[in-house]
């Protein structure tokens, strides 16, 4: 049976004017262009196409707003780091970003969405400092499926290392179901803190 049974789109909102009811409690998913975050909400909200997901990065372009049941709330930020976006474009996003984590006091956390495969830089290390302190923060570290075992622990590894006690971070991957019920668990769990 679906954990979030009831999980549907509310909104886009291309300016922060435009945001949902700041009201009950929400998870901001966020992560670099094509680092598999669409697919990583649909598995973990047991939805085939409640993101849409495309083979193409950069198609998260507004800031989007998924109820899972009343007063609780999943939230789609674009993606960043897609070079193949305009200058203004990208800017535009960061903006809307930054909006987000510093206006809203519905926010309860932030899942990092980080592939595996290229670890962390800068710009995740600064999305978690947007999310700003009291926000549980939980880094999915995604496609773990790409690689073997022993290379997806010892990224594990390094992970947990640089982010210390800033995130929890786990290995993932929606294709194999690698760690799906455990962020699925972590989702569960900072909705609930509030």
């Amino acid at each position: 049976m679906a954990q979030f049974p009831h999980a549907r789109y509310l909104s886009g909102a291309h300016e922060p004017g435009q945001f949902w009811e700041d009201s009950g409690v929400e998870v901001a998913f966020a992560g670099r262009s094509n680092s598999g975050k669409s697919t990583a909400i649909n598995a973990i909200t047991q939805r085939k196409n409640l993101a849409r997901a495309s083979k193409a990065p950069g198609q998260t372009r507004l800031v989007n707003f998924f109820e899972l049941a009343p007063e609780s709330r999943l939230v789609d930020l674009p993606g960043y780091g897609y070079a193949q976006v305009p200058r203004a474009v990208q800017e535009h996003w960061k903006h809307l970003i930054e909006r987000y984590f510093s206006e809203r006091e519905s926010i309860a956390g932030l899942m990092l969405i980080v592939d595996v495969r290229r670890g962390l830089d800068r710009r995740d290390l600064e999305l978690i400092d947007y999310a700003g302190p009291g926000r549980a923060v939980h880094v999915l570290l995604s496609k773990a499926d790409k690689l073997a075992r022993g290379a997806g622990l010892e990224r594990l590894a390094q992970a947990r290392a640089e982010l210390g006690s800033r995130a929890t971070v786990q290995l993932f991957s929606a294709i194999d179901h690698t760690g799906v019920p455990e962020a699925r668990n972590a989702l569960r769990s900072m909705l609930e803190r509030r």
